[in-house]
């Protein structure tokens, strides 16, 4: 009889466990959802630089499409291998005299390789540091990125593109020639700088 109670107690005590690991894979199965970026929510600026002052020339790009968006437990997580793309021809700066876009476009893009659009892929490590690989003038570097999470479906990135590491310089020299007097300051030399601010607001949702 002793026997039989111990042979009742154990199978109870195998059941409960297998209940509760059979609770947790559930659980451990269901944290990771799946997200997609809400249609034309996405805005992406960039800040570049001229005179040796640094006066800030603003501007941003009206089109991004997306491809891979993956899951994750967090939205920023979800992003991780998602695959972007810019066509330079949806650049703007809202320039009043509407000539400073298409002396870009022709004079700083149109100098560099294949680049009627600017390619990339997010990278989110597993301690949520991220950064994105950039594909411009034919070449592929990589811009760290600091991100706030303005809610959970809602984040915000902020980074900036050394143009030496896209090959870039001679676009740099040919847009500062182009807007040579533009690009002039108080202490009469031409500059435009090497360095350009990226920023961008995603939004996502739950499927």
């Amino acid at each position: 009889m002793k026997n039989l109670k111990l042979i009742a107690l154990g199978m109870i005590f195998f059941t409960a466990i297998g209940c509760k690991d059979s609770k947790k894979t559930t659980e451990e199965a269901t944290t990771a959802a799946t997200y997609s970026i809400v249609n034309d929510s996405t805005k992406v600026s960039f800040t570049a630089y001229k005179t040796t002052d640094k006066v800030a020339v603003g501007g941003t790009f009206k089109e991004i499409t997306f491809a891979n968006i993956g899951q994750g437990e967090t939205a920023l997580e979800a992003l991780n291998g998602t695959k972007f793309s810019i066509p330079v021809s949806s650049l703007f700066t809202n320039d009043a005299t509407g000539t400073r876009d298409p002396k870009i476009l022709e004079f700083f893009f149109g100098v560099m390789k294949n680049t009627e659009l600017i390619s990339g892929e997010f990278k989110v490590a597993a301690d949520n540091t991220c950064s994105i690989d950039v594909l411009l003038n034919g070449k592929t570097a990589n811009i760290p990125l600091q991100y706030t999470t303005n809610s959970d479906t809602s984040l915000s990135f902020d980074g900036v593109m050394n143009l030496e590491n896209w090959d870039a310089l001679a676009a740099v020299a040919s847009i500062n020639k182009a807007c040579e007097a533009l690009h002039t300051g108080p202490d009469g030399v031409s500059k435009t700088w090497n360095e350009v601010a990226v920023h961008a607001d995603l939004l996502l949702k739950k499927n």
